[in-house]
């Protein structure tokens, strides 16, 4: 059987999508090449996250539908990958019969492997084996952009927050060396990437060893305690910076109890990262965090962004919210949206509490009625969108840099030949749209905001 063609369909978060992206890399390694319709695939991977319940049957649904793409074509190579696939494993297939490969997320790099079991005639298989050094396969990953590319620098995580099923599903925490992250974005930058964004479940908890550059570090357990390390993520940060031709450097997701001065200092005196911050809150109950094992208290979160207003004081913070945690009283979610006030966030990804199987928090009694968390959830949505608008309102007449990526998605048509509506992002990774030329794609120009809504700063660019 001969295949040529192949797409990924990618759901959840940047881990996914890196994920996704060394796939590709595999695939196209066997001269294989991507299409846009998933019928005109002739290997078709979906990337799964489970993270909350809508997620998961969102990508259960999806998978149930490609019983008719199987049926219009036999031959065609039908996978699961992600989250799911590392919980479920051969009870996908059990689920899913016209599946033939279910391909957990440490078992990556076995990939080219199955399929040329599979294209043998093999029987359809599960993957979900560990691996040592993640991402030792064959191809280098696809980017989506040529301007802007992720860059993973460790998986899993080592906190087992009572509500996620990362750690299940993602392994302890493993941290790539500091020289293969260097090589890789020494690279990118000479093809012509200029923005970076450093990825991991809990990217500021990177460790590195200066006497060992070629082996992913793993973690011990927070009950262990230190192991010794010597590089941590304010040296990494630091060290990335000294790439020449890099304009800009973002990472994704921080945890406040990793979070601290060197970091903050880091982000203060290296001129290329970006002054963002994205400190996942979760509640303003110090009750609920402690039931979530979160880590740190209301009072040391306020106190870390305290920190961070003094020494950077345009810095954008941004957060991710749950409600409706069992157990949560009215009490615990005014504290909540009294900690969204009181911080003033730029914006914020709010959920209410779903129960995740094989949680510690999935074993309670899951209290608070869906029509409770609903009503705390809009009311809190109503809150942080005010916020956001005044926030984003407060930069009109203000100058700031964006890094040109592109037309923007709508009326990207212009009158004037070599003009048109273009979008790029703040260093607050704040979407700005604007007029300009075409040839500033890929470049910062100096845009002054005219208009703040929610979720966009409309602008002119400066000439």
């Amino acid at each position: 059987m001969a295949l040529e063609t192949y797409k990924i369909v990618t759901f959840g978060c940047q881990m996914n999508a890196y994920d996704s992206e060394v796939m590709a890399g595999i695939l196209e390694a066997r001269g294989w090449k991507p299409v846009e319709a998933e019928e005109d695939a002739d290997v078709l991977l979906f990337n799964t996250c489970i993270v909350r319940a809508s997620a998961e049957q969102r990508a259960l649904g999806r998978i149930d539908a490609l019983k008719a793409l199987k049926k219009a074509k036999p031959e065609r190579i039908l996978g699961v990958c992600g989250c799911l696939a590392q919980r479920e494993a051969a009870g996908l297939l059990q689920r899913a019969p016209h599946l033939d490969l279910v391909l957990g997320t440490r078992a990556i790099p076995n990939l080219s492997a199955l399929l040329d079991h599979l294209l043998a005639g093999g029987e359809p298989v599960a993957c979900t084996d560990e691996y040592d050094e993640p991402y030792q396969a064959a191809g280098a990953p696809v980017r989506r952009s040529e301007l802007r590319a992720l860059v993973t620098i460790m998986q899993g995580c080592n906190n087992w927050c009572s509500y996620c099923i990362v750690p299940a599903v993602r392994g302890r925490e493993k941290s790539r060396p500091l020289g293969t992250i260097v090589d890789e974005i020494t690279e990118l930058v000479r093809c012509g990437c200029r923005e970076i964004t450093l990825v991991g479940q809990n990217v500021n908890a990177w460790r590195g060893d200066p006497n060992n550059q070629d082996g992913w570090k793993t973690h011990a357990p927070r009950s262990e305690g230190s192991d010794g390390h010597a590089l941590d993520f304010a040296d990494l940060l630091g060290r990335v910076q000294e790439i020449e031709g890099l304009l800009r450097i973002r990472y994704i997701t921080s945890h406040p109890r990793d979070a601290g001065l060197r970091q903050i200092e880091a982000v203060a005196r290296n001129g290329k990262v970006c002054e963002h911050f994205h400190l996942p809150a979760q509640s303003g109950s110090n009750r609920v965090l402690e039931r979530m094992n979160r880590g740190y208290t209301r009072e040391k979160y306020l106190d870390l962004i305290r920190a961070i207003r003094a020494e950077i004081p345009d810095a954008t913070l941004t957060t991710d919210l749950i409600v409706g945690f069992p157990g949560e009283s009215d009490d615990d979610y005014r504290q909540t949206l009294d900690l969204v006030r009181e911080v003033g966030f730029d914006s914020a990804f709010t959920f209410f509490y779903n129960p995740r199987e094989g949680t510690r928090a999935a074993t309670w009694d899951d209290d608070v009625a869906v029509e409770v968390k609903k009503e705390r959830l809009a009311e809190l949505i109503t809150l942080q969108e005010r916020i956001s608008v005044e926030k984003n309102q407060a930069l009109e007449g203000q100058t700031l840099e964006v890094l040109v990526e592109g037309p923007a998605r709508r009326n990207s048509d212009h009158p004037i030949a070599g003009q048109a509506r273009l979008m790029g992002r703040t260093r607050g990774d704040k979407c700005v749209v604007f007029d300009g030329d075409l040839r500033d794609q890929g470049h910062l120009v100096q845009v002054r905001i005219t208009e703040g809504a929610s979720h966009t700063l409309l602008g002119e660019k400066c000439e």
